[in-house]
């Protein structure tokens, strides 16, 4: 149970470093690529922006509950 509790924690923590990484900053971010940056415009955008906030909260979230648990755990 705790090498699988490790193991999330330690996979949601890159994800979460990759979704980090993938939002807009000053002048634009690697979500440009997935269909912010082309002839889209500015809708296309705000979804891909939208979409990307929501799954890093959730992972942000899920995050912070592995956490705990290893707290609790040990």
């Amino acid at each position: 149970m705790l090498v699988a509790l490790i193991v999330l924690h330690l996979l949601l923590s890159l994800g979460l470093i990759g979704l980090v990484l993938l939002h807009r900053g000053q002048g634009g971010g690697l979500s440009d690529m997935f269909g912010g940056g082309g002839g889209g415009g500015l809708q296309g955008s705000a979804v891909v922006e939208r979409n990307l906030d929501r799954i890093t909260i959730i992972a942000g979230l899920a995050f912070v509950t592995t956490n705990i648990l290893l707290v609790l755990y040990l």
